[in-house]
């Protein structure tokens, strides 16, 4: 059945100007130009280290983009950018704009609306960005619970600005990367955990039959500190966990959880060791 949800969290940021693409491709992990009619592009920013900062999935729409990002970040993304521009010609800008979500269906929508699937997984559904909110047949803790089953991350409620690694949160699996667009902001890190193997933890999706802690809530494993709980909801959550303890009973607070990979999630056979080419 059909689900469809206002996200009051996400706000949308307009980039206008005639080096729009070239401004933000300079910038951001993936390749800008592959955003067009029907088509997002799931992209972060990084700290000149090389460190999340924030994420968002970009539209093209005539004249602009449209960056599809965390309410609350939004003010400092507009103001981050735009300290970027030095001579390009480009304004950033909010919007005003609604995000809505679909997913097991797909929904009529108004003219004026911009939808595009998930550039990071088929079941995760349609993202759309309309002048007002779509009427929902779902909410917001729906689509979270969705997300959750499904393994995404959900910005800063996963992602820990000026700490995260890109392929420690699956911006490689879920299509966050470009490998062949050339120099951005933060690259040479990014492609130095891949190249040479460094990942020692990835975020993953655990299950419990009780409540997830909250974020920051360290588990256990025989006594010993092996991850840090991040966003939940009811028994679904994510966490940050050593590589080599995903499998076997984790603790917290007395209770206890299990680690969950999903299939898109692909991990090296030896922690610490590189993946397989691609």
């Amino acid at each position: 059945m059909l689900k469809l949800a206002h996200l009051p969290a996400r706000a949308v940021l307009s980039v206008s100007g005639e080096d729009r693409i070239v401004f933000l491709q300079g910038l951001v992990s993936n390749d800008v130009a592959l955003a067009g009619p029907g088509r997002a592009v799931w992209a972060a920013l990084l700290t000149p280290q090389g460190k999340y900062l924030a994420d968002f999935f970009i539209f093209a729409d005539a004249d602009r983009l449209l960056l599809d990002c965390e309410r609350e970040q939004a003010p400092m993304l507009t103001t981050k950018l735009s300290r970027f521009r030095l001579r390009s010609k480009v304004v950033v800008a909010e919007t005003g704009l609604a995000v809505s979500v679909a997913w097991d269906g797909t929904p009529a929508l108004p003219p004026d609306a911009i939808a595009a699937p998930d550039p990071r997984l088929a079941a995760a559904g349609l993202r759309i960005l309309s002048a007002e909110p779509l009427q929902s047949e779902a909410n917001a803790a729906e689509y979270d619970r969705h997300r959750l089953l499904l393994g995404l991350p959900d910005g800063t409620r996963d992602c820990e600005p000026d700490k995260t690694v890109l392929l420690e949160a699956g911006f490689d699996e879920l299509a966050g990367i470009s490998w062949t667009k050339g120099c951005y902001m933060g690259q040479e890190l990014t492609a130095r955990t891949r190249y040479r193997g460094l990942l020692k933890r990835r975020l993953v999706p655990v299950t419990s039959d009780a409540a997830l802690p909250p974020p920051g809530t360290v588990l256990l494993h025989e006594g010993r500190e092996v991850g840090v709980m991040r966003s939940s909801a009811d028994g679904l959550g994510l966490a940050v966990l050593r590589l080599d303890h995903l499998h076997g009973t984790l603790d917290f607070e007395g209770r206890t959880l299990q680690a969950r990979v999903p299939d898109w999630m692909q991990l090296p056979e030896k922690p610490g060791q590189p993946d397989a080419p691609a």
